[in-house]
């Protein structure tokens, strides 16, 4: 562990003297690169910095005891903040997701339930724009697909960061534990009886890629036009403006009308056609990655279900880490933090246990 942060110690170091290099500062795109490198290590210095004088202070607090009670009585202190200070460190230490800086593309999709689970498509999307509106992020209703009843069939957003996020704070390192199918219990406003239902809605979230990233050749797009439907204002539904792509060799196919322009359609299809190839190439390295395949929570199966949300009890419950809170009302409301914070260390622990059995 001290070797490898003391490397990591080392690089930051020499992030440092490369930001003051006129060179580098002429070059934005470098610049960039290291400014956000830099940043990213700054967690892990501190935590090193923190540990090495912890590690000094308990060692001279026992070199002393012999001398001096009081510094006896200090030792059982010491040791505590040692043993803090060692396991912020190693948290630290374990290897991130390479992808955790990135913003997302996220989707929700109606499922089983008809009209009841397109509105809770609805409070889906809700929750998730009120929580990135609470953390400061930016977000952007790429594509949507609204039901009679005022939910969504599906409805794609883009989330993303303002600024350089701190580690494990950007969009996708929070919200790529939400994929998965997302099931309610409650009584809903087409039932006369008032009997419970259940329904589910489908989330997938993907880190979204630049165009340098994710080269697609033209060649390899079948695009078509055709006219928006469902709700919309003048312009929307009288003219071609809405766009169906079709990427040839996977057979992925995108398709946005939200925009009154079919050039702005094609633009945010291509942003979500880049971002599922990019996921499709994630999925294809993870497989083949053992730290990975050790993290339930991180691989979880689009098909499988992730929580779910009793009304009548108020309730939300995660199946993977076993979460459980009474405050449903607030959860939807945006306050989502304490329900991925499980998953983010549950995340943590599998990985942790896999570098200790190696």
């Amino acid at each position: 562990m001290l070797e490898s942060a003391e490397a990591l110690v080392a690089e930051h170091a020499a992030l440092e003297r490369e930001m003051a290099d006129p060179e580098v500062a002429s070059d934005p795109d470098r610049s960039r690169e290291v400014a956000k490198r830099y940043a990213a290590l700054g967690p892990t210095v501190a935590a090193h910095q923190a540990w090495v004088a912890a590690r000094d202070d308990l060692g001279a607090a026992r070199e002393l005891a012999a001398e001096d009670a009081a510094f006896a009585d200090e030792v059982p202190a010491l040791e505590e903040t040692l043993t803090a200070a060692e396991d912020r460190l190693r948290r630290l230490l374990v290897p991130r997701d390479p992808e955790d800086d990135r913003d997302v593309i996220l989707e929700v999709k109606a499922g089983e339930g008809g009209e009841e689970s397109a509105l809770f498509a609805g409070d889906l999307l809700r929750m998730y724009l009120r929580h990135a509106e609470r953390r400061g992020w930016r977000t952007e209703v790429l594509d949507a697909t609204e039901s009679d009843l005022g939910g969504y069939k599906d409805v794609r957003v883009s989330v993303k960061s303002r600024g350089t996020p701190q580690p494990g704070e950007a969009p996708w390192a929070r919200l790529k534990f939400e994929g998965g199918v997302h099931r309610v219990q409650r009584v809903p406003v087409t039932e006369s009886q008032g009997r419970i239902h259940t329904s589910a809605a489908g989330v997938w979230v993907m880190p979204e890629a630049e165009e340098v990233e994710v080269v697609i050749d033209p060649n390899d797009l079948r695009i078509d036009v055709f006219r928006s439907s469902g709700p919309g204002g003048q312009s929307v539904n009288t003219t071609d403006s809405a766009v169906r792509i079709t990427h040839l060799p996977t057979g992925l196919v995108v398709s946005c009308q939200n925009e009154k322009s079919q050039l702005q359609n094609r633009e945010a299809a291509l942003r979500v056609l880049r971002a599922r190839l990019h996921q499709q190439a994630m999925d294809e390295r993870n497989a083949a990655d053992a730290s990975v395949r050790a993290s339930q929570v991180r691989t979880v199966d689009r098909s499988e279900r992730i929580r779910t949300y009793n009304f009548p009890e108020n309730r939300v419950s995660d199946h993977r880490t076993g979460y459980k809170a009474h405050n449903l009302d607030a959860v939807l409301d945006g306050d989502l933090d304490p329900v991925v914070q499980s998953a983010v260390d549950a995340d943590e622990a599998a990985r942790l246990a896999a570098i200790a059995e190696r």
